[in-house]
This record gives structure tokens, C-alpha cells and sequence, in this order.
């Protein structure tokens, strides 16, 4: 009987021997472990976007309730400049509505072909246009209409899809059914609002979704209710709503003073 505890004991003594034994190797191996192993664990608890099958219009991501939309490429330019589209849209409207000062520094986000930026150049003659696009042909289309018309405040800016690449020191950014299509809202957001100089201004003009007569693309539209939501999420104060357009909304944000 003495023999069997003493063995007991002992297999006990050696079984906590050898867990000992084992953390101490583990402890070691990842002592050893680069700092990206560990990316997963400290990752926010926070699910940003999540994932389904794609729709007829979209790419299956979804942020904030909202399926995101795919881009419109460059193979599409020709919309973006229809003759019809003055008339459609009257973008006049909507470089009015911003009232610029002269000295202004203003990004339009998503710019395309240019059709906004240069109606917006000549309103900023001591300032300049920020003219954003992450699509290389566009902004060459873009490049080459300013150089046939001699505008000299206008800078194009490739950027990626996740972020802007904007200068700091901004006064207004403009999205035209632009915001929709950003593959990653919220960091392209987050970016836009570093950029800006406190009480800086975004102005987002989006078809109506709340209109299903709206014969544009599904999730090529919005509510005005999302894109509060969205923009408000990343610290933007809302400001006003415009209804003036035929078919657009425009929405007007702030930065915070302070």
C-alpha cells in the first residue's frame, strides 16, 4: 500500500514537472514570434464590414446595413460628359450652393473625368482643386482637358482605395455619386477628416434612394438617413440637406471646431 502512494505521488510530481517543463518551451516560442502573429488577437472587437454573395449591382460588402456598389470605370467616361446631363443634374446648382471663397482649397473625391472640377476652378482663382480619382485612365482623361483649356489650379491625385492621399490644410471636399462606390467608406472617410482644417466642410451629393422610381442602379442610390449615419459615425456634424437638385440629394457636413 505504502509503494502504490509513493508511486502515485511520484507520477503526480512528474506529470506537473513536465507541464511545467512544456509552458516554459511555449513561453519561449512565442517570445520568439514576430509582432504580426499576434494581429488577429489585438484586432478591434469591432466588425467594420461583413460579407455576403454580391448583388446584380454590388461587390457583397457591407458597411453600416449597406451593400457597397461596384465602380463605374473608365470605359463609362462617356456618361460621366453626356450633353444631357446639365440638364439632368444642373451641376451649377451644386458649385453654387458650396459658396466658395477665392483662396479655397476644395477636393472633389471621385472626380472622374473632371466634369465638377472645372466648373469649380474658376471659383477658387487664388486657390486650387484637388481633383481625386483611383482610376489612373480617368484622371489621364482629366490631365488632358486641362491642358487643352489651360487651367492652372487644378492637381490630380491618384489614390488608392483606402485612402485619398489628400494634403493636409483642406476647406471643402466634394463627393458627386461618388461615395457610394468607396470599397473602404470608412477609412477613406477617416483620412478626408485629417485632411480637413477644423470646421472644414464635406458635401455629398447622392441620388435618392428613397425614390424607387429613380431610374438609376439600386445601390448606386441613398437615403439621406444613411449617409447621416455613415457620416456621422466618423465624427462629421451634420449640417443641412438640400433638396434642390432634380434628382440628387446634397448633404453638408462639418468638421468639429475643436
Amino acid at each position: 500500500m505504502k509503494t502504490s502512494t509513493y508511486a502515485i505521488c511520484m507520477g503526480k510530481r512528474g506529470a506537473i514537472a513536465l507541464l511545467i517543463m512544456l509552458m516554459a518551451i511555449a513561453f519561449v516560442m512565442l517570445q520568439s514570434l514576430p509582432a504580426y502573429a499576434f494581429e488577429i488577437s489585438q484586432a478591434s472587437p469591432e466588425q467594420v464590414y461583413t460579407y455576403r454573395r454580391p448583388s446584380s449591382d454590388g461587390i457583397g460588402k457591407i458597411y453600416m446595413g449597406r451593400e457597397i456598389s461596384q465602380v463605374m470605370g473608365h470605359r463609362g467616361a462617356g456618361w460621366l460628359e453626356r450633353s444631357s446631363r446639365r440638364q439632368e443634374e444642373r451641376p451649377w446648382k451644386i458649385v453654387d450652393a458650396l459658396e466658395l471663397n477665392p483662396s479655397d482649397t476644395v477636393v472633389d473625391l471621385g472626380a472622374g473625368t473632371g466634369y465638377l472640377t472645372f466648373q469649380l476652378a474658376p471659383e477658387v482663382p487664388q486657390g486650387k482643386v484637388l481633383a481625386v480619382d483611383i482610376q489612373p485612365e480617368m484622371l489621364d482623361m482629366l490631365t488632358a482637358a486641362q491642358q487643352r483649356h489651360g487651367i492652372e489650379n487644378v492637381e490630380p491625385i491618384l489614390a488608392t482605395v483606402d485612402n485619398p492621399h489628400l494634403p493636409l490644410g483642406v476647406d471643402y471636399v466634394l463627393m458627386v455619386d461618388a461615395y457610394h462606390e468607396f470599397e473602404f467608406p470608412r477609412e477613406v472617410m477617416k483620412s478626408v477628416i485629417k485632411s480637413l482644417n477644423p470646421g472644414g466642410r464635406v458635401v455629398l451629393a447622392e441620388y435618392r434612394g428613397e425614390n424607387p422610381f429613380l431610374a438609376i442602379k439600386r445601390l448606386h442610390k441613398m437615403t439621406e438617413r444613411q449617409v447621416k449615419k455613415e457620416l456621422k459615425s466618423v465624427g462629421l456634424e451634420w449640417i443641412k440637406t438640400e433638396e434642390q437638385l432634380p434628382r440628387q440629394h446634397l448633404l453638408f457636413f462639418q468638421k468639429p471646431e475643436s
